[in-house]
C-alpha cells in the first residue's frame, strides 16, 4: 500500500478537479473511481484506481457513448 497511498474525497478533488460534491453522487451511482469504506463516514480512494478511472473515462470527442 506504501506506493499506492490511499486519498481522502478531498485529495481526490484536488488531483482531478471534480468537487467532493460531484464525487458524492458518482460513488452513490456507481460511476466514480473504485473506493474503499473504512467506515459509516470515512471513504477513501486508492491513487491507482483515481488514475484508472480517468484513463478509463478518456474519450476522442464530447458525443454520448453509444451502447
Amino acid at each position: 500500500m506504501e506506493n499506492d497511498p490511499l486519498m481522502k474525497p478531498s485529495d481526490v478533488s484536488a488531483f482531478t478537479g471534480v468537487s467532493v460534491n460531484h464525487l458524492a453522487q458518482l460513488r452513490f451511482r456507481g460511476n466514480g473511481p473504485r473506493c474503499i469504506k473504512l467506515a459509516p463516514k470515512t471513504v477513501r480512494y486508492r491513487r491507482s484506481d483515481v488514475i484508472a478511472w480517468i484513463n478509463a473515462s478518456e474519450r476522442a470527442g464530447t458525443a454520448p457513448v453509444a451502447s
